[in-house]
């Protein structure tokens, strides 16, 4: 089976994250810390020759600390999308491609 990176519906909430049905039938779901994490901007992934972003790691004091969320997402092109975060990030342009090589359901796990 040939495995689509064309969606046929986006849902997004900016307070929980984006759902993807793509043109195959298949379905993604990322919550918004994944997705954070998984920016593949230069800056995050390190090709600057920075170090990558690491992980967030749970706070115990979370109530002290600003919850994570998309303050808004727009296109690019036909091919991608530009998510920009409650933390001030915004150059991670999320191509389709990348959010299905990034899907974490059990089918794409085992894969």
């Amino acid at each position: 089976m040939t495995v689509s990176t064309d969606p046929e519906h986006i849902a997004i909430s900016k307070s929980k994250g984006i759902k993807i049905d793509w043109k195959d039938g298949h379905h993604s779901e990322y919550g918004l810390e994944y997705l954070r994490d998984k920016c593949p901007c230069a800056s995050c992934t390190g090709a600057h020759g920075t170090p990558p972003r690491q992980p967030q790691a749970e706070n115990p004091f979370q109530m002290y600390q600003p919850r994570l969320k998309m303050v808004g997402v727009e296109p690019v092109g036909s091919y991608a999308i530009r998510i920009n975060w409650s933390d001030g990030h915004s150059t991670g342009i999320y191509s389709f491609e990348h959010l299905r090589a990034i899907c974490q359901c059990p089918d794409c796990r085992r894969q």
